[in-house]
């Protein structure tokens, strides 16, 4: 039986990867701030589908939330056959709204975290010849929009470099590069919804399959629905001056209320 430690695991993408992952029969340690929702959802995957569900509970903003993580992930005794980076969260406001302090904080989480965590598990990895890692990016990576997106442009250059470099060594990695998503996201940032397109809403369930299913072929890069692989192939063809105005706008319009 193998092993998948999955970050910001109660909510959203995270718990999907982890109601999924059991569900096949994978153990799973469940990442995240909350310990009490964090046993709540061992105890219910151990009983629905028989696995270990163990509990971690760490702030990835802080140095000793990533530290508790890499420790768990280079651990010879207890190995991890696939990780999933998935923790993150949006601000509220535009470019010089937001206190540098809060934009600090998404940089450590979908940088720092990502980059630690992947190396961490990758080079146990390595060791043993085999073994997963998919980082949860979006789809804001490949438009200008703020630091969000810019750091998720981050996660998806540096997934792809690293799994080149990683190449033929039996560890594969993947960037997950999903739209809108029916999560805490969006709430916990105080960002409206109400407006955003019935079309634009993919579900997390569905969404974790094709992303599986993407990494079991071998690609470093996913994006798991027709609809949005469209959107994208319009977006690479747009003039980057253009995407800057209209991805200010659809912020505007789909993001902050």
């Amino acid at each position: 039986m193998t092993t998948a430690l999955i970050t910001g695991a109660t909510a959203g993408i995270g718990a999907a990867f982890a109601r999924r992952l059991a569900a096949d029969g994978h153990d799973v340690v469940l990442v995240a701030r909350d310990r009490s929702r964090l046993r709540e959802q061992a105890t219910e995957l151990h009983d629905r589908h028989g696995v270990e569900a163990e509990v971690l509970a760490a702030d990835l903003s802080t140095e000793e939330g990533i530290a508790a993580v890499e420790a768990r992930l280079s651990d010879p005794r207890r190995p991890v056959d696939l990780l999933v980076n998935n923790a993150g969260f949006g601000n509220k406001g535009r470019f010089l709204d937001v206190s540098m302090a809060d934009e600090l904080k998404m940089l450590t989480v979908h940088c720092e975290a990502v980059l630690r965590l992947t190396s961490a598990a990758a080079a146990a990895m390595r060791e043993r010849r085999r073994g997963g890692v998919v980082n949860v990016a979006s789809v804001a990576a490949f438009v200008p929009r703020g630091t969000y997106g810019a750091s998720k442009a981050w996660v998806v250059q540096f997934t792809q470099g690293a799994a080149k470099d990683l190449a033929g060594s039996g560890v594969r990695l993947m960037a997950l590069c999903p739209g809108f998503v029916r999560t805490e996201f969006h709430e916990r940032a105080g960002m409206g919804t109400d407006n955003i397109p019935g079309w634009m809403w993919l579900d997390a369930d569905k969404l974790v399959s094709a992303a599986l299913a993407d990494l079991a072929r071998g690609r470093t890069l996913s994006v798991p629905d027709p609809r949005y692989k469209a959107l994208m192939g319009v977006v690479k063809l747009a003039p980057r001056s253009l995407l800057g105005g209209v991805s200010s706008k659809a912020g505007r319009k789909y993001g902050p209320q």
